[in-house]
């Protein structure tokens, strides 16, 4: 499945909840959702019954468009989550915040992952001291995040650091602003992830 290039405003209002994905502009009075929330298209407003199935099916859209993940790269995602110990629902969330763009934005280096991922990409960032510009790494405890030398001037990441306070840095990961870098202390916990997901809708879907 190709990646979404459509307006991710739509997004979010197809999900019925803000899934923040443009940044600053999701906390402004211009936010399409906060002014036309129910779901997009000209039968949008009407009420419509929803089975099991399409409730799993919606928590599993909701989940992969918030980390920004194609449908092939969720379910290789998923696959990975229910292959390692544990609950495999909470690993799925474990991973997903593990990736690489993900904790760039988490950081506060950008506004929205889809810009991290962008700016991983073109490599300005380093990873233990080495340029990384694959989005979908995955880091571990201890890993160093920083921003590139030759990036530090860059306008798209003073905004987002500018913005950082509002949103707050995870306590699995630490800031140090002053020398744009972060680091890795642990893995996220279930409780540290306050977006409302029911990852338990997605395992049942995959089991189907």
């Amino acid at each position: 499945m190709a990646t979404y290039t459509g307006a991710v405003c739509r997004l979010c209002r197809r999900e019925n909840m803000k899934l923040f994905l443009k940044g600053d502009r999701c906390y402004s009075d211009k936010c399409a959702y906060d002014r036309r929330g129910y779901p997009p298209g000209q039968h949008g407003q009407r009420r419509h019954k929803t089975s099991d199935y399409g409730i799993q099916l919606r928590e599993k859209q909701k989940v992969k468009r918030i980390y920004g993940l194609t449908e092939k790269q969720f379910h290789l995602t998923f696959e990975r989550a229910d292959c390692a110990k544990g609950i495999t629902g909470t690993n799925l969330l474990v991973f997903l915040e593990r990736r690489m763009d993900n904790v760039i934005y988490r950081l506060g280096f950008a506004n929205s992952r889809s810009q991290a991922r962008q700016l991983v990409r073109h490599g300005h960032f380093l990873l233990n001291g080495k340029k990384l510009d694959i989005p979908s790494a995955m880091v571990t405890i201890g890993d160093e995040v920083a921003v590139a030398v030759k990036s530090r001037e860059t306008v798209t990441i003073k905004d987002a650091m500018d913005s950082v306070v509002r949103r707050g840095v995870p306590q699995w990961l630490t800031l140090d602003k002053e020398n744009l870098k972060g680091a890795v202390n642990a893995y996220p916990t279930r409780e540290e992830l306050t977006m409302p997901m029911a990852e338990q809708l997605i395992v049942e879907l995959y089991s189907r």
